[in-house]
């Protein structure tokens, strides 16, 4: 069981971990291991994830999601298989947080007189600047 927050957790069956050849430099042993990690969780058809939560998790995660729904995590900048593993499972909770609080609607307002009249004085006197670039009669 991954445990996100108090009302998110996602069971083992859903994730689908596969270890891999790590790419990079390295000795003759790092030809012959599987010590990355690919962790795949399928968000579109995942039962655990309430709709707006997947809905936000499909948008955040664009980079990382194929064409199925499933977002796919990549970890191996450890020699261990098992340090990649709990980094990867820590960045698919992490990537799962931010799509778990919606976001404040942003508001519009309207500038106030002040700065409206800021601005409009700022051009005034950017424009007087540049029209005492004239031509030089002595050139």
């Amino acid at each position: 069981m991954l445990i996100v927050s108090p009302e998110l957790s996602i069971p083992e069956a859903e994730l689908a971990e596969r270890f891999i050849r790590a790419p990079g430099p390295g000795g003759q042993h790092v030809n012959r291991t599987e010590s990355a990690v690919q962790l795949r969780f399928d968000a579109a058809h995942s039962p655990s994830l309430p709709e707006p939560v997947r809905q936000r998790l499909l948008a955040l995660a664009d980079g990382r999601i194929t064409a199925a729904g499933e977002v796919v995590i990549e970890a191996h900048a450890h020699r261990e298989r098992e340090r990649n593993r709990a980094e990867a499972r820590q960045r698919l909770v992490e990537l799962l947080l931010r799509a778990l609080y919606r976001p404040r609607p942003r508001r519009p307002t309207r500038p106030t007189r002040g700065s409206q009249e800021r601005r409009l004085a700022a051009k005034r006197r950017d424009g007087a600047m540049k029209r005492g670039r004239g031509r030089r009669d002595w050139e």
